[in-house]
This record gives C-alpha cells, structure tokens and sequence, in this order.
C-alpha cells in the first residue's frame, strides 16, 4: 500500500514538473508596422479585470512605448503603457475625458517584469503590480464599462480601428504570458504568478491557446516559464 501511494505521489510531482512551450514575441526594431493581435475569447464589456504579462525592453526611459490596446471603432477603450517620464498609464476611454491614471513604477529594463494592471468598477479601484509587489491604490472611472467588439493588440496602438501607426510610440523587446480575466485577482495569486505558479489561465484572454497574428518583423517563439 505504502509503495503504491509513493508511485502515485511521484506520478503527480512528474506531473506537476511538465513544462509546456508558450509563445514569445520578439520585437525586433522601431517601425509603425510591428504588432501582434490576439484573439479574444469573449468580448470586452468588462466592469473588472485584471490584465498581466511578462516584458523586458532595452528603450530608453524617456521614450513612449505602447503594450497593450484594446480598440473598438468608436474610440481607443483600453491603453497600458509606459510614459515619457518612466511611469506607467493605465487608460479607459470614456466620453467626459480622456485622462489616464499613471503609475511611477522602477524602471521597465532588460530583465523581465512581470506586471500586472487591476481595475473594479464597483469602486474604481485601480493598481498595478511589478514583479508581485503591488503599488498604491487610485481611483479611476468608477462606474465605467468597456465596450465589446473591438481588437486586441500587443506592440502597437491603433489610431484609428484600421491600423495607422506610430513608429514612435512602438515595443522593441519581448514579451510575453499576456492573460487577461473579467474579475480583480488576489493580492496573493498574482504574487504567485509573477514566480511561475500556475494559475487558471485568463478566461478573456488566454496566451497559451490564443491565437496569435502577427505582423512586420515581430517573430513568435517558444519558451519554457
């Protein structure tokens, strides 16, 4: 009994042990054409989520740099992404205004980040987190809903729903294990993530069964978390 509960104990540990290959996206170069879109696995009416990857970049802290946009045709209704001044913006669009809420978070380099951004509309709270470590809490568009049937890209922001891009505002580096959920993940889980735990996968976006279409010079790889 004792050596067959000790082969079902190892059985599970090799299990557990298996690494699966996830896609890498390297950004080669500064252009207005390098993007990767995602396929979502339901729309983006949310009123909560919480959006994570895994990035590392060699630009210089004063350049803009875009790394996620969700974009329907009426307006662009979601922005992460890194300012001028080395902060990170977090942007919901809405009719009354068009401000984000920035983040000065330690420098995006070339060692990976995992960040990750939060937002509940119940409340407006909003958060980011680097490498599991949570920032302060603000308050951002309380009462707010996305709306659906936009696209989903990495790399790029589109100015206008058919493309039309800014080799100023473009990735160049890689990333990675982008997931999104419709609901604010916990302080702990997200901790967990950022040093390889694994999580139920992103219910609105899912990186390791996405599909992925790229674009220009950016090359989908493999690797192992």
């Amino acid at each position: 009994m004792r050596f067959s509960c000790a082969l079902f104990l190892i059985a599970i540990s090799m299990a557990l042990a298996v690494r699966v290959p996830i896609p890498t996206v390297v950004f080669p170069s500064e252009t207005n054409v390098d993007h990767v879109e995602l396929t979502p696995l339901r729309h983006l009416n949310l009123k909560a989520f919480t959006l994570c990857m895994r990035l590392a970049t060699e630009l210089p802290s004063e350049r803009e740099i875009i790394l996620f946009t969700y974009r329907t045709p009426e307006a662009d209704e979601l922005n992460l992404w890194r300012l001028k001044d080395g902060s990170v913006g977090l942007y919901l669009s809405t009719s009354a205004d068009s401000d984000s809420v920035n983040f000065h978070i330690p420098h995006l380099g070339a060692l990976e980040t995992h960040l990750c951004a939060t937002w509940d509309s119940s409340t407006g709270a909003t958060a980011l987190f680097v490498n599991g470590r949570k920032s302060l809490t603000k308050i951002y568009k309380p009462g707010h809903t996305m709306r659906p049937k936009g696209k989903v890209a990495i790399g790029q922001d589109f100015d206008s729903y058919g493309g039309h891009f800014d080799a100023k505002q473009s990735f160049v580096g890689e990333m990675s294990d982008v997931n999104m959920w419709d609901s604010v993940l916990s302080d702990s889980t997200i901790h967990g993530m950022s040093s390889g735990m694994r999580v139920p996968r992103g219910n609105v976006l899912d990186w390791e069964s996405s599909k992925l279409k790229s674009h220009g010079g950016a090359k989908v790889l493999h690797r192992e978390l």
